[in-house]
């Protein structure tokens, strides 16, 4: 399968000042939401990449976990 180019994003700086105890989470659901949908996508794909390199040494494809059940009535 080839490298696929990604585009970088334009940059976006965004602070805040206060206490952290105050803060809440308003200031990340904005932060995030300024962002946009690709943005969230590749921040996602970032931390499983990272949690595979983690628990795993390294990084494949990442695949979903499957259960397969078969269930008859009696």
């Amino acid at each position: 399968m080839p490298a696929t180019i990604k585009q970088p994003l334009p940059q976006r700086v965004m602070e805040h000042y206060g206490p952290l105890k105050s803060a809440g989470r308003t200031f990340d659901r904005r932060y995030w939401q300024a962002q946009g949908d690709a943005a969230i996508f590749e921040a996602a794909e970032g931390l499983i990449m990272d949690y595979l390199a983690l628990k795993h040494g390294h990084v494949d494809e990442p695949k979903l976990d499957r259960t397969v059940e078969s269930i008859r009535r009696a």
